[in-house]
Formats: structure tokens, sequence, C-alpha cells
């Protein structure tokens, strides 16, 4: 099914939000504009679609590129905005945005041209020199934010004990921390943990199921 040109529909899972955008964009003549809310069956035929970040990035890996889509979120930390670039969404703005430029951002858009707000673009751009953690690495870093000690993290991970000393040291060295904690908090900072949620980790047993998984998402 193909898609119309200057169709904008909004599909944000907050509802206020989502009345918000459906609102400011509709004051515009230059694109037509529908919500999930009021007419879902519309989703399919719109060229750039107005998400929150879960569901932008979702969205995006199933378009395949067919659909623009626009994340407008609270979320901007650096890995929260990478996670959704690298998925293919095309646009992002913070959510305490103006009006005039999520319209600009839409028009941009339409055009297929990507586009970041101001705050975003520095947040991604202080990354883009950095080491990035490998898989294993993220495991250790996510278990240290819970007060994993090594040993404890070797059980978790089904590995010995130097393996991850030599990760934390990786951790600490791509962080630039003097310190666990300080990797912690740095990782928290820049969006690359959540330290109020439980990691997904999987326990030993777990692990081939979940990578597997990993890879056919």
């Amino acid at each position: 099914m193909s898609t119309i040109p200057n169709h904008v529909h909004v599909v944000h899972a907050d509802p206020a939000m989502d009345a918000g955008l459906y609102a400011i964009l509709a004051a515009h003549a230059d694109w037509r504009v529908t919500s999930e809310a009021r007419e879902p069956a519309q989703r399919a035929l719109a060229r750039v679609l107005v998400a929150d970040h879960a569901t932008g990035i979702a969205l995006a890996r199933a378009g395949a590129g067919r659909q623009a889509v626009l994340v407008v979120s609270q979320r901007d930390k650096e890995w929260d905005v990478r996670t959704a670039m690298e998925s293919g969404v095309l646009g992002y703005l913070h959510q305490s945005c103006p009006a005039d430029e999520l319209a600009h951002a839409v028009r941009q858009l339409l055009r297929g041209i990507r586009y970041l707000s101001e705050p975003v673009s520095r947040n991604v751009a202080a990354g883009l020199g950095r080491a990035a953690l490998t898989e294993r690495e993220t495991d250790v870093l996510h278990l240290l934010a819970e007060g994993y000690c090594n040993k404890l993290i070797a059980r978790r991970l089904g590995i010995g004990v130097g393996t991850v000393k030599t990760h934390v040291k990786g951790v600490m060295s791509k962080l630039d921390a003097t310190a666990r904690t300080h990797a912690v908090v740095v990782a928290a900072a820049r969006g690359l943990i959540d330290p109020g949620r439980r990691s997904a980790v999987p326990a030993p047993e777990q692990a081939p199921v979940a990578r597997a998984a990993r890879v056919l998402q």
C-alpha cells in the first residue's frame, strides 16, 4: 500500500500529547492530519508518523523506511536518541519544543530530510567521538548499577571473575570514569542505563535464547 504525500498521522502513546500534537498540526493547511485516537486505519497511508519514543522506534523498524517517523519525547539522552536514529527514525524533537519547530520538522520529513532539534543534536554530537560499549560491557554496566560485585556479575553472566574485571576496566575507560560508582553516574547521565529500572540481563541458562531472540528482532 503506497503512502499519500502530505499526509501526517499522530500516534503518540500519551493521550494529552496525542491531542496536543494533532491540534498544532491541524492548524496548518500544508498537510492532512489524522491521529490514532480518531482514525487508526489512516496510519498506513501517512507519509509522516509522529510518535513517542517507544512507538516511534517500533514503527521505524517495522516500516523499513516506507514512512518517515518523527519522535516527540522527553527522552533526550544520547543513548535514547542514537537508538532511535539507528532504528530508522528520521526526526527527533524534545516534547517541550515550540509549535513552529514541530511544524518545521514535519515539513523537513515530508521532503525526506532528517531533522534533529538543536539540544538533541548536541547530545548526539557529544557522543560521536566516544568509543561505544560492547554488548557484554553493557551487561556488566547494568549489573554494576544494581550493586553487583565482580563475583556475582560473573555468576549472573556465566563468565569468569577475571573476564568481569576486564569488562569493568573497559567500561571505566570508555566512560572516562575513576571508579565503579562514577561509571554508573556517567552512564546514567548519558542515558546508557536507567538507574530506576531493573536489568534485563539474562541469567546464564537464558542467555543463548535471549541472544537468539535479539538477532531475530
